[in-house]
């Protein structure tokens, strides 16, 4: 496993409320200023909830690894791919009995008004407050920590959140004018078809672990 197998788990972080409400930002009052204050106050909270989450692994996984050289044993990985797994399998659940949710928050109506610092408090508090995105951070760290993998391997995942998040902002800049058109589209798939796409990028991250637990044995 390298960094790049953890790249697909950023769709799971954006697709659904906190894509719509870039979107929102991105047709706000002031998109600009909104927009970038949101990214910051997400890129924050995501890299320090997957750093967190790689220092958690790192330390039970030792402290693990400490108890399996007294029994004759040395390898952490599999207790740790049974944690990510039972993440991926829970995370999965929630998705799928939250996925009638259509339509935006009664509160994105605020949005439209907001300036940097509540754009940067508003993205901080979404990704903290999501379940599905707390349970996506954890399986992140986790897993990269599983691997061995040096802290800076979470770097692209935070990083490729982020520009995810930055698509509507990407497209107003781009398109000027005619951006309302793809940012209503962008809306509307949110609401209603990304839940399919994270059941299938959890599915595939499900069976690369388990498939790190075959290997293992």
């Amino acid at each position: 496993m390298n960094f790049l197998t953890v790249l697909p788990l950023a769709v799971v972080m954006v697709a659904g409320t906190q894509l719509v409400v870039a979107v929102f930002l991105a047709s706000s009052d002031r998109p600009r200023a909104a927009s970038l204050g949101f990214l910051a106050g997400a890129g924050l909270v995501v890299a320090a909830g997957v750093t967190v989450a790689w220092l958690l692994a790192k330390l039970v996984g030792g402290a693990v690894a400490d108890a399996s050289a007294v029994a004759g044993k040395v390898d952490r990985g599999p207790a740790i791919d049974l944690v990510v797994l039972a993440l991926l399998v829970i995370l999965a659940v929630l998705i799928w009995v939250r996925r009638d949710r259509s339509g935006p928050p009664r509160w994105l109506g605020s949005v439209e008004h907001a300036g940097p610092p509540q754009a940067l408090r508003l993205g901080g508090l979404l990704f903290v407050a999501t379940p599905t995105d707390d349970l996506t951070m954890a399986t992140v760290g986790a897993s990269v920590a599983r691997h061995d993998l040096p802290w800076w391997h979470l770097a692209p995942f935070v990083l490729v959140t982020v520009l995810l998040l930055a698509l509507p902002l990407l497209a107003l800049l781009l398109l000027g004018s005619r951006a309302s058109r793809v940012l209503t589209r962008m809306r509307k798939w949110a609401e209603g078809h990304a839940w399919i796409v994270n059941e299938i990028v959890i599915a595939f991250f499900a069976l690369l672990t388990v498939l790190d637990l075959i290997r293992s044995r």
